[in-house]
Order: structure tokens, then C-alpha cells, then sequence
């Protein structure tokens, strides 16, 4: 028997523990092993987040720690405490691939010291700060299959991209895509204070996270580009922190080529759902945010709220577990890349 493919984790914040546990938690665990986690903060910190997750409850597993090494149902997990991205020999590691979750490293000179340092290949859970900083970007179930064993630099773009392009891209092949406009509904980051102070160079940033709405920046239009070029100059976005702890959504406005109803436009996104089943639901509940905390999918469509103003002006809105979703289709892309690989596959 071959063995587990061997998984490395730089950055172990909401993203990386999340991914730890998304692994913990899939039928895949027994294909892979994550046997290093690279992470500024204490070793018992660590396990103690692990443990106990105020958004996702706590971990299914028994979780413990010593002498550098975090156990996670008895399997040891090696442990580094450096800030820089060759401070790691990861060669000595003998990973097969690093997962980036730090959202630190950006720029290709970054991200080429962790090459340097011996890591093999490196999936980012951020997008490059452009689209040269990494060889590719890849968004589940729209292009994933471009991922092949020459690549090293492999972007997993954001999780409002991962729940957006999925839908955009169905609807230009149902529709026609116009013109879009996004507002991303978003819960608070660890980029914000809980109190107001000199947090951020963004003055809206300093302001307490729980205390307002607050008006941010976003880079999602430039992501929708990236993933569906013919989209480019149709697609514009903004986003707002809610305060709120998790769950996220998109106000999705759109201009279509074609007539259509808010009828069909909910048939199509049925029928976007039977395509990709695990990455994409529709939903008629009377939902509320928190009703899609540790939900897996990209996206979730509450069709309640599909409205249309003529045949051709319409607006959705889509639900995402912008921590557990993307986690997941972290996961689905490590798998995917994997299993590509030769000669050392899964």
C-alpha cells in the first residue's frame, strides 16, 4: 500500500484549523495525513483552538498536545513556529504539498521562498495579489481540471469567488450575462477590532466590528475576471461587514441577454444544483444566516428571494459558509491536484 499523502498547513488561524477538521470530517482522511503545521502562536493555544470552536462546536476527535508536536486522534502532527516562509525546511518534511492559510504571502517573490525552502507545490486560500503571483486559480467545479503536475503556485481564490462564479458561470451559459453588481454581505474578519483602534490603514477598519455595519474594500470583480475572462468589464462589486461571526452572502444583481422569469431563472439554478450537487443548493425555507453555519457547499440559492423588474433585470440571493465552504473546496482542490500528480499520486 502506498502511502498517505502528506499535507502541511502555514498559517493555522480560522482557515487552516478549519481545513484540518474539514479533512477530520471527509471520507478522505484515511488518503491523507497532515503531518506539519506551521504557526507563530503557542503549541497549547493551538490545541486549545482546535479543541474548542465558537463557530463550529467543538472537535469531533481528541485533540492533544506536547513537545512540539500536536495529536489529533493520536497521530502526531510536527510543529514550527516561524515567521518567514524559508524558515521552514520543509524538504526535510517530506510534505507533497503546503496549504497557505495565512494570507500573508502574496506576491510571487513570497511565495517562491517557500518553493526555495523545499515545499513541493503550494495552494493558497487567498487570492494572488495578481494574477502573475501564482501559475493558476483555480475555483472548484468551474476549472479545476487545469491543474495538472507541472504546476506549484496554485491559488484557491477567495470564498465569495467560490460562491459566485459557480453561479455566474451557469447563468451566462443559461442567460447571458449582461452586466452584474455584487454586494458581498460579509461576517466580521480578524482584520477588524472588536473595539475601535489603530488596527488597519482602511479608517473603516479601525471601527469596532460588532458595533456597526461597515463599508470594506474587494477585490471579488478583478477574482470574477480571472475564473470567466469573457466576463471582463461586466461584473462590479462591493462588500459590507455585518457583525455577525460566520455565514456570508451576495446580493446579486444582473442584466441578462435573454428574457426570463423569475420562474426560470430558479429552474436554472435547480438545475445548476443537480450538476453540482455537493458544491451548489437551492433552498425555500425561511432561512436565516445562521441556518448555513457548517454548511459544505459554495453556494446556497434561496430561491424565496429570486425577483425579477422586466424580463431581462433580475436579483438573487445566495448564502455561503464563507469558513466551512471554502474550507472544503480547499480540500476538494488538494484532492483533485493530487490525484493528478505523477509519478506519486493518491
Amino acid at each position: 500500500m502506498s502511502r498517505p499523502f502528506r499535507l502541511a498547513i502555514n498559517g493555522y488561524g480560522r482557515i487552516g484549523r478549519c481545513f484540518l477538521r474539514a479533512l477530520r470530517e471527509s471520507p478522505l482522511r484515511h488518503k491523507y495525513r497532515i503531518v506539519a503545521i506551521n504557526e507563530p502562536a503557542a503549541l497549547e493555544s493551538m490545541a486549545y483552538l482546535t479543541r474548542f470552536d465558537s463557530t463550529h462546536g467543538v472537535f469531533p476527535g481528541k485533540v492533544e498536545s506536547g513537545d512540539g508536536v500536536l495529536l489529533i486522534d493520536d497521530e502526531p502532527i510536527a510543529v514550527s513556529h516561524a515567521s518567514a516562509p524559508d524558515s521552514v525546511d520543509w524538504r526535510a518534511l517530506d510534505i507533497d504539498m503546503l496549504v497557505e492559510c495565512s494570507g500573508r504571502f502574496s506576491t510571487r517573490p513570497e511565495l517562491g521562498r517557500f518553493l526555495t525552502a523545499g515545499c513541493p507545490r503550494l495552494l493558497l486560500s487567498h487570492p494572488g495579489r495578481s494574477a502573475a503571483a501564482v501559475e493558476t486559480t483555480v475555483v472548484y467545479g468551474v476549472n479545476h481540471e487545469r491543474l495538472d503536475p507541472s504546476l506549484r503556485l496554485v491559488s484557491n481564490a477567495s470564498c465569495t469567488t467560490n460562491a459566485i462564479v459557480p453561479i455566474l458561470d451557469h447563468l451566462h451559459h443559461t442567460f447571458g450575462v449582461a452586466q452584474a453588481f455584487l454586494t458581498t454581505l460579509h461576517s466580521v474578519m480578524n482584520d477588524q477590532p472588536m473595539i475601535d483602534g489603530y488596527h488597519h490603514t482602511d479608517l473603516r477598519r479601525t471601527r469596532s466590528a460588532m458595533q456597526s455595519i461597515i463599508p470594506v474594500s474587494t477585490g471579488l470583480a478583478q477574482g470574477v475576471e480571472r475564473l470567466l475572462p469573457e466576463l471582463a468589464g461586466r461584473v462590479r462589486a462591493k462588500a459590507i461587514r455585518v457583525p455577525i461571526l460566520n455565514v456570508s452572502a451576495i446580493d446579486f444583481m444582473v442584466s441578462l441577454e435573454r428574457d426570463a422569469t423569475e420562474a426560470s431563472l430558479n429552474a436554472a439554478m435547480a438545475d445548476a444544483a443537480r450538476a453540482h450537487p455537493r458544491l451548489i443548493a437551492v433552498s425555500t425555507a425561511a432561512h436565516a444566516s445562521v441556518d448555513f453555519n457548517h454548511d459544505a457547499h459554495s453556494a446556497i440559492v434561496d430561491i424565496t428571494q429570486t425577483r425579477c423588474n422586466g424580463p431581462r433585470f433580475a436579483n438573487l440571493l445566495i448564502w455561503f459558509d464563507n469558513e466551512w465552504g471554502f474550507a472544503s473546496r480547499m480540500l476538494d482542490v488538494a484532492n483533485y491536484w493530487a490525484e493528478h500528480l505523477s509519478p506519486r499520486g493518491v
